[in-house]
Order: structure tokens, then C-alpha cells, then sequence
């Protein structure tokens, strides 16, 4: 693996940098990278067509614009773990119907997410129909040509 430590000039919010995907699942360990694995592959079976880019060293998912991300626990933003297990965010989360408060708003007012600590948490055929209804709002902002 090629993981490069972050020696940029000041103070960085991570100690880590991968250059691909593949070194960012390289890295983490066993637990995450089930739940890691599992979310990609909803996300990649409700979409194929859509766009996956490391930013802010996980993957971040686009069609128009931000859709969603994985952040694992174990990929650090400051100095310490901000949560447990797997975090699957909603860029746009503030827009999707959530009737059942099945995501955390954590008090914020645009991205909303769930988080997970066993692959066995994830409630597929739900995870999948806010996947669906958040491709469903990207398609307003679909730039026309």
C-alpha cells in the first residue's frame, strides 16, 4: 500500500492521504471494510452510471451534483474518531421525505446520515429507497445543454 502521511505546510485536519479508492480500502480494517464493501455495492446497484471520487479521503458519490459518502471511523477528521462504525451520509439529506427519522440530522441542516457498525444493520431494501429518492431530487440539477 501506498499511503502517503500528510507533511503539507500547517495544520491538517488528516494525518493520511490515499491516492485511489482501492488505497483507501486497503487501509481499513476488516470490520469497516464489510460495511465499506456492502454500502458501494447498493449505491453501484442503484446507479451504475455514478461517479466515485475520493475527497476528504473517502468516497464521495455524484450524478449532478453530491449525492452521497462513506466515511469509515477509522479515517480520522482532526485527531480523533468523530464516530463508530461506517457513516453513509446524504449530501442533500435535508431534501429527502424521512417521515420515520431513519437518518441523524446531528444537528445539522443540509447533510443528513446513518450510521452502522455491522454489516447486518443495513436494511437494504430501505437504504435503497433513499438512494432512489435521492437520485429522484438530483435530477434538479441537471445542468441542460
Amino acid at each position: 500500500m501506498a499511503l502517503k502521511k500528510n507533511t503539507g505546510g500547517g495544520y491538517k485536519m488528516q494525518d493520511v492521504r490515499f491516492s485511489s479508492v482501492d488505497e483507501f480500502l486497503d487501509y481499513l480494517p476488516a470490520d469497516e471494510l464489510k460495511i465499506t464493501e456492502r454500502l458501494r455495492k447498493i449505491i453501484f446497484d442503484c446507479a451504475p452510471h455514478i461517479k466515485e471520487q475520493l475527497s476528504y479521503n473517502v468516497p464521495f458519490y455524484k450524478i449532478n451534483k453530491g449525492l452521497f459518502f462513506i466515511w469509515p471511523a477509522s479515517v480520522l477528521w482532526g485527531k480523533s474518531k468523530t464516530h463508530c462504525g461506517v457513516r453513509f451520509g446524504f449530501q442533500q439529506g435535508y431534501l429527502l421525505t424521512d417521515e420515520t427519522n431513519y437518518l441523524d440530522k446531528g444537528g445539522r441542516k443540509q447533510v443528513y446520515y446513518r450510521n452502522f457498525n455491522q454489516p447486518n444493520e443495513i436494511d437494504t431494501d430501505l437504504l435503497k429507497s433513499y438512494i432512489f429518492e435521492a437520485i429522484a431530487v438530483d435530477e434538479q440539477f441537471r445542468k441542460t445543454k
